[in-house]
């Protein structure tokens, strides 16, 4: 019997291999294509880089002042002197030490400075591009931007852009979305904010005079006076651990949500390109790194910020939503003006139709991956799925 049972095991194993044995070879046989490839790889897999032991030091600054976008500048610059060994010191100066806030600019692209941190929108009078490389109403935001800047073209455009002045950008630094007018006046309906006195800057300021509303570009110095003394009656200035120091929240009742005129706020670090292009290859690559490291420290950064600063301005104001009429309003009107910038400026043409084409592409992943927005348990199961 037990020799019986020993050729029954043996004829089941033999079978059983039979059975099994075309389809491992299948499987054996049929190649699968690997999906994606970093481009970054394929570029350095033979790249051999230059170095020295030589010790390199660099002046730069920014336009921030008292802000806390000032320590994205300080971030990186430790970042680099960390990755570089110290061989590549970037001493950052305050604000107007060596240029005026707003000279940085010319100053790096004559040498006087080496490097400055700031928001790109600041230099809309030399190009109208360089906004849509910072902040575009109902346009990219924080994760679109990462998507597009480093996967999708926009770095490499940021960085065509300043070449034409004689520097080189990169991204670094993204403080999220922010937050929307700070009011007196409750203003949810479109007729609500017709003839109201705004502080705002950039493009939506364009888009909320076509809407009848009185604009005003304020510098972040001079917005809490006119707010009191009832030179506007409404601000926007950025995120909400930046407006908390502000403290637009102790002389207002609303903050008017959502901040459509800057769905994400995205900073850059840019190099005079002949200093930069005189370093060695390895801290090149390390300046490169280092802006996409505070790319991701700084979102993270000021994210976790904005929960306690919403929280203490929440004591002191009510945040109130426009209804959906009007976000479709402010929507149509952002097209058409964005539509018109297109036809007339060939960069703005390239840099928002690069922008629009991946937020299409895009569509389909957001749509299929929704309603399942990362609420607390309770408000998910009350029935709210989306952001």
């Amino acid at each position: 019997m037990k020799k019986i049972g020993l050729a029954i095991l043996a004829l089941l194993v033999a079978v059983a291999f039979t059975v099994s044995a075309p389809t491992n070879s299948f499987a054996a046989k049929k190649k699968f294509k690997k999906f994606g490839a970093d481009q970054r790889a394929i570029a350095w897999k033979h790249k051999k880089f230059k170095t020295s032991k030589k010790t390199y030091r660099m002046r730069m600054s920014d336009p921030w002042g008292g802000l806390i976008f000032h320590d994205m500048s300080i971030h990186f610059a430790d970042s680099v002197r960390a990755a570089s060994g110290g061989r590549l010191i970037i001493k950052v100066f305050p604000t107007g030490a060596i240029v005026p806030a707003m000279g940085i600019f010319d100053a790096v692209a004559a040498g006087t400075l080496d490097c400055f941190h700031s928001w790109p929108g600041y230099w809309k009078g030399r190009n109208e591009a360089f906004v849509a490389f910072a902040s575009v109403p109902f346009g990219l935001d924080a994760e679109g931007y990462n998507i597009w800047l480093y996967e999708r073209g926009g770095a490499k455009m940021l960085a065509d852009l300043y070449k034409r002045y004689g520097m080189i950008g990169f991204p670094c630094g993204n403080a999220g979305q922010e937050l929307g007018l700070f009011s007196n006046k409750r203003a949810t309906k479109m007729e609500d904010f017709k003839g109201m006195k705004v502080r705002t800057v950039g493009w939506y300021m364009d888009i909320l005079t076509k809407l009848g509303v009185s604009v005003t570009p304020l510098p972040g110095s001079e917005i809490y006076l006119a707010l009191e003394r009832g030179v506007i009656d409404a601000c926007e200035f950025s995120c909400p651990a930046v407006d908390y120091p502000m403290g637009f929240h102790e002389i207002t009742k609303y903050v008017i949500e959502p901040g459509v005129h800057q769905t994400a706020c995205q900073f850059d670090v840019v190099f005079n390109e002949k200093k930069f292009n005189a370093l060695p290859d390895d801290l090149k690559a390390i300046i490169k790194i280092c802006a996409k490291e505070t790319q991701l420290w700084s979102w993270a950064w000021m994210e976790q910020l904005n929960i306690k600063a919403l929280q203490l301005m929440g004591k002191k104001v009510e945040y109130v939503k426009m209804d959906d009429a009007t976000l479709n309003q402010f929507a149509k009107q952002t097209h058409a003006y964005l539509q018109g910038l297109m036809a007339k400026n060939p960069d703005v043409n390239k840099v928002l139709g690069s922008q629009y084409k991946f937020m299409k592409d895009f569509a389909q992943w957001r749509d299929l991956r929704g309603r399942v927005a990362p609420w607390p348990y309770k408000t998910y199961v009350s029935g709210r799925h989306t952001q």
